[in-house]
């Protein structure tokens, strides 16, 4: 997937625990941790707004973009 989540690396960054960030973002710690893994098909911009104010960062900062090479003759 191209959309590659950040989320673990600033919480280690920030020396923040999972279940402190769930616990101000008002969800659990299960759904946090599949948001980590990158195993959410979505996320609310009122959850996002939480993370980015408990953990000071941009959303940037959380997800990042990696296009994914493509094979020759291959439909955009």
């Amino acid at each position: 997937m191209p959309i590659q989540v950040r989320l673990g690396v600033m919480l280690a960054e920030r020396n923040v625990k999972s279940k402190e960030l769930a616990e101000y973002v008002g969800i659990t710690e299960a759904n946090l941790s599949l948001l980590k893994k990158g195993h959410v098909k979505g996320v609310r911009f009122e959850t996002l707004e939480r993370i980015c104010d408990f953990l000071d960062c941009q959303p940037g900062d959380l997800l990042r973009y990696e296009r994914a090479e493509r094979v020759e003759g291959e439909a955009l």
